[in-house]
């Protein structure tokens, strides 16, 4: 049950904005069985694939909800990548290494399939109202609230709705932002990029491959994608005709160079789009928060836009339903911008980094990256090295919702996500195990912990690979959790429901205590049913 009265609200959360960032957040707070609106100023999804990748720690929060499997159906998984030069001659090439988090570690998507996956699955909670061509014009705090004035857009009628909080999800041009004043800095590149997707007629080889043309006179991005297309990005260069650029003669003209003939695709769309570096000068306004493009933008060199939004809800969502259940008080959600802002900002700013080394013009330099970059590409694990160094940051928090402890590292860090046996002897993710929920879990032998068991918290003991299964255990058979905690030098971690450590012990000594507040309560029966 939600804590707002019927009396108070008619939502506990409206979402604004129904692209991926909003349509996770509508899963994720349904599944929490939270009451909430959606309103989306289009009446279908978007037709342009503009992501065309993801990655494991997004597979494993699409998991949460029951989608991971049935959107990994429509991927590619575990495609190789080459930065080539201009003789298409790899200079590096990489495959994407796994970080735990029991998924593929980098997945090819094809956008709309995706969104309607994810639409699809906010149709199993009664507790999720889509309000499609509906417009938010106007919000409205008070102390218990906030009203959204909304226009539908089919037939100009105005609506007026409640809700005790309201996630921001509208893009890059959020109007929600501009009306609350908040600055959106950074910068917007001067090149602008031809974005072209074809339906592939018939393979050619290498189709396969993700690939990095570094060619000074034009850089491209060649990409495969799945359900039979295939991605190419070509920047405009001074004396182009942009126009021109977009039409499907230019596009044959484009990718004839790499061998690619008119009877191998068909071109389905070429648009122009801007790269921008953005952030918003803060991603809370009162009750009103700021996700995804709205909240920040990167450039699209490591495919990380999209995921930085699904990250957003992955993290502001069990807050919103920890305050709104009284779980917490409300200064929680004072760690959503703590938490994620410098995360964005260092996966931003590498995605800057390998922009650079993809769309070097200066030829000398360009010449000088290739030498240097081959020669090193002949040390053994240097493509991976590359990648794990400059690619996506590893999931941990320096500050925020957690609470350090001097003799162990693992507060802030994300637990990885190997497959367990369960006390019924079933192989299983352990976020599944966990259930989305506060969890204290033991290495090895359970200690009591009086001041974490008094609230209600569930405990959990893991035990190493071939042990008998147990009621209140979870065998480690991939031998992956009791290293984790080893390394981390912690016998006792306290789990958010997100699977961040909020606090940790070393043996023989007790976590800090739970958070003022903490009262938590049983992940309702909604929850259960869509894993």
């Amino acid at each position: 049950m939600s804590a707002i009265g019927a009396g108070d609200t008619a939502y506990d959360v409206a979402v604004i904005g129904y692209g991926p960032t909003g349509v996770t957040a509508a899963n994720l707070l349904g599944a929490m069985g939270l009451r909430v609106v959606v309103f989306e100023r289009d009446a279908e999804v978007y037709a342009r694939a503009r992501a065309i990748s993801t990655d494991e720690e997004v597979m494993r929060i699409w998991q949460r909800v029951g989608l991971a499997e049935r959107l990994k159906r429509d991927m590619l998984a575990e495609r190789p990548l080459d930065f080539v030069d201009a003789r298409g001659r790899a200079f590096v090439r990489a495959r994407p290494t796994p970080r735990g988090h029991g998924h593929p570690p980098q997945m090819f998507l094809y956008q709309p399939a995706l969104e309607q996956v994810l639409r699809d699955g906010v149709g199993r909670y009664p507790n999720v109202e889509v309000r499609l061509r509906h417009e938010c014009l106007r919000l409205r705090q008070d102390a218990d609230g906030v009203e959204l004035t909304v226009a539908g857009t089919a037939d100009d009628s105005v609506h007026r709705v409640r809700a005790a909080y309201v996630i921001a999800a509208d893009g890059g041009s959020s109007l929600t932002r501009a009306q609350l004043n908040i600055g959106y800095e950074g910068r917007t590149y001067e090149d602008r990029w031809a974005v072209v997707d074809t339906e592939m007629l018939k393979p050619w080889p290498d189709h396969d491959r993700l690939r990095f043309r570094c060619d000074p006179a034009r850089p491209a991005v060649d990409c495969p994608t799945p359900l039979g297309h295939h991605r190419w990005e070509f920047p405009i260069l001074p004396g182009d005709d942009e126009a021109y650029l977009t039409t499907d003669e230019a596009v044959y003209e484009l990718v004839a160079r790499y061998g690619i003939g008119r009877d191998s695709i068909r071109i389905l769309r070429a648009t122009v789009y801007s790269h921008h570096v953005r952030f918003a000068a803060r991603f809370r306004s009162g009750r009103v928060f700021l996700a995804g493009d709205a909240a920040h933008a990167m450039p699209p060199w490591i495919g990380q836009g999209m995921a930085a939004g699904v990250r957003d809800m992955a993290n502001l969502c069990w807050k919103l339903a920890a305050v709104l259940r009284g779980e917490l008080p409300a200064t929680l959600l004072d760690s959503y911008e703590t938490e994620r802002k410098p995360h964005v900002k260092e996966v931003t700013k590498r995605a800057v980094f390998v922009g650079r080394i993809i769309t070097e013009r200066r030829r000398p330099v360009a010449r000088v990256r290739n030498s240097v970059l081959r020669a090193l590409d002949h040390v053994p694990g240097f493509g991976t090295w590359l990648q794990d160094s400059q690619w996506i940051p590893v999931a941990r928090y320096a500050d925020g919702f957690q609470v350090r402890h001097p003799r162990t590292g693992a507060p802030g860090c994300q637990l990885p996500q190997p497959w367990v046996t369960g006390p019924d002897g079933e192989r299983v993710r352990l976020d599944d195990a966990l259930g989305g929920r506060w969890l204290l879990l033991h290495a090895r032998t359970a200690v009591p912990q009086p001041a974490w068991e008094r609230p209600g918290g569930a405990s959990v003991t893991v035990t190493p690979a071939g042990s008998p299964p147990a009621e209140g255990t979870l065998v480690d058979r991939d031998n992956v959790l009791l290293p984790w905690l080893a390394e981390h030098r912690a016998a006792t971690v306290a789990l958010r429901p997100d699977a961040y450590v909020y606090a940790a012990a070393p043996a023989g000594a007790r976590p800090p205590p739970p958070p003022a507040g903490f009262a938590p309560a049983a992940p309702p029966p909604t929850a259960t049913t869509a894993r």
